[in-house]
């Protein structure tokens, strides 16, 4: 099957009325599925490909389901390098067209940047969504967009599961946090739609807002369990809904729900995944959206403690979904569809609506008129040194000083004994950025659990150094990341110390809530590489600190006391 031609009309309805009609109910289902793929080439066998699919190579996981659409990850094997990830997408695409219907994949991943990236080096690192929050510029946050989507589409990654659009206003929020822009629906909305314009207008993906119908009030990860949100309606208006308003006003293509249970929008106890009032009641009807609706994995907790695997995925598409990301038990899952379709209870103009769908989204943005990239070209686009450049200059924009009472900052490194330590590599990445600059820099990494023996080593290279930087991640976080408080008590023993400390959150400034002694503070928004040289380049006095904290940060839990504002951010 040919795809349209200008003849056929500016929409290509006439296109998709015509693949709908050939297909049959097993290609229809097929469009539905969203699924991961082992293995780094499309026509090589894996046996995890085996173990769950029942074939050996993605290409035969392809053909076996007629999937709609693959989603990359890394610990699938699908991510090496650029070549290698082009080459992979040109594979599945060809499995795709292969049907002989001309209907190429929807090829997705999650590169939120930041915490959760699914593409590293060489691709273009940023340091997330909290830190574009700091930096309050839509311009920068539209490059950010426009950077990582163009080099998506170089991979022939045409989706991105991105922008976060949940509104983090609980600082105990366990799965959303930095993700976020931050705390302020119109900040959040501004910078969605700034991100829906890089990736959609500039760079030619399809970009995703989630997790509808908002995510950011929650104390409950919907990986381990079900979030309840307990906004009134009118809270929900306010505050939730503004960033999905805005995206779908803008034109986002694709919006990914949310598991979690949200009674003021539907009291029944369904998560919204599964939700008929809330997926066509209010995000259809009331909020208008016509585009593409994926499900987030339908392997956590949160949509599955209710219903079985079997009735999840039939239950979402009677809800309003268009797309089902990642079902458990896949074989079972896309069994219990088609039986679905077959018995009458999903019926086939319904499941025609969200093929349709679907198809006017590979349509419109050109996926089926050009299904394949240019491997040899991929790697050129891939890390350039213009878009290195602006990822440093929007990392330095973000980086938030707290406070500077002490007068540590800016440092004179050079001579200084330095001690950097606690959590992970960023310890080695700043140590190596401060040598540079004439330090004596050691780094000792204790983790984000360190042992008592860590606490003591750390204390006696501290007493051994002219000051010490202490790293955090997620320190408040004593339920998950660090049970016993152990972050928690490594910061407090090197300030007792008495001798001059500098903490630096490289994740949630919430974890200055523990710290109310600590009197130099700054934060990150992300442990990576390009949030920790721009922290560097800040610290020495080679770039004015000016980002702004796009939250507030409480003061200890029960204190009733805000111990840094919204906007706070100190500069020299």
């Amino acid at each position: 099957m040919q795809p349209p031609t200008d003849q056929q009309g500016p929409s290509g309805e006439g296109w998709i009325n015509s693949v709908i009609r050939r297909m049959s109910v097993e290609q229809k289902v097929g469009q539905l599925l969203v699924t991961h793929v082992y293995g780094a080439s499309a026509d090589i066998a894996d046996s995890r490909n085996v173990s769950e699919y029942g074939v050996a190579t993605p290409a035969e996981v392809i053909a076996k389901y007629h999937l709609g659409g693959v989603c990359y990850f890394t610990w699938s094997g699908n991510i090496a390098n650029p070549r290698q990830v082009a080459a992979l997408s040109n594979g599945i695409q060809q499995a795709s067209l292969d049907n002989g219907l001309g209907v190429p994949l929807l090829i997705s991943t999650d590169q939120e940047q930041g915490t959760i990236v699914r593409v590293g080096s060489p691709a273009t690192q940023f340091p997330g969504n909290m830190a574009l929050g700091a930096g309050r510029d839509a311009r920068a946050t539209r490059d950010a967009a426009a950077i990582t989507g163009r080099e998506l589409a170089a991979l022939g990654i045409n989706q991105n599961y991105a922008p976060v659009a949940d509104v983090n206003v609980n600082p105990a929020n366990p799965v959303i946090g930095v993700r976020s822009y931050g705390a302020d629906p119109r900040l959040v909305a501004d910078l969605t739609v700034a991100q829906v314009r890089g990736y959609q207008r500039d760079a030619g993906i399809a970009a995703t807002a989630k997790h509808f119908p908002g995510h950011g009030d929650t104390k409950v990860d919907s990986h381990t369990g079900i979030p309840e949100i307990k906004h009134t309606r009118k809270e929900w208006d306010r505050v939730d809904a503004r960033p999905f308003r805005a995206a779908i006003e803008a034109g986002i293509d694709s919006i990914m729900t949310g598991h979690l249970v949200f009674p003021e929008l539907d009291p029944s106890g369904d998560p919204a995944t599964l939700s008929y009032p809330i997926m066509t009641g209010i995000l259809r009807k009331e909020l208008g959206f016509d585009g593409v609706v994926v499900t987030d994995s339908l392997g956590m907790k949160g949509v599955r403690d209710k219903y079985g695997d079997d009735r999840v995925v039939v239950l979402a598409i009677k809800a309003g979904v268009d797309m089902l990301l990642r079902p458990p038990r896949f074989d079972f899952a896309h069994q219990a569809l088609l039986a679905a379709v077959r018995s009458g209870e999903i019926s086939e103009r319904r499941l025609d609506q969200s093929v349709a769908r679907i198809l006017r989204l590979k349509l419109e943005r050109n996926i089926v008129r050009r299904p394949f990239v240019d491997v040899e070209r991929a790697p050129s686009v891939v890390g350039t040194p213009a878009s290195l450049a602006r990822a440093d200059a929007i990392a330095e924009a973000s980086t938030t000083v707290l406070a500077n009472a002490a007068g540590l900052l800016p440092l004179a490194p050079s001579g200084q004994r330095i001690f950097v330590t606690g959590a992970g590599a960023a310890t080695e990445t700043l140590a190596g950025e401060l040598r540079t600059r004439g330090a004596t820099a050691t780094a000792f990494s204790t983790g984000t659990r360190p042992t008592d023996a860590a606490i003591a080593m750390a204390l006696t290279q501290a007493d051994a150094s002219d000051f010490t930087i202490v790293l955090t991640q997620k320190a408040w976080d004593v339920e998950v990341t660090d049970p016993q408080a152990r972050q928690q008590r490594l910061v407090t023993e090197l300030l007792a110390t008495g001798r001059p400390v500098v903490v630096v959150s490289v994740q949630d400034p919430y974890d200055f809530a523990f710290f109310p002694q600590a009197r130099t503070c700054l934060v990150t928004y992300a442990p990576n590489a390009v949030a920790v040289r721009a922290l560097a380049r800040v610290m020495v006095g080679e770039v004015t600190p000016r980002g702004k904290l796009p939250v507030e940060i409480p003061g200890a839990p029960g204190t009733g006391v805000v111990l840094y504002p919204y906007g706070h951010g100190l500069s020299w």
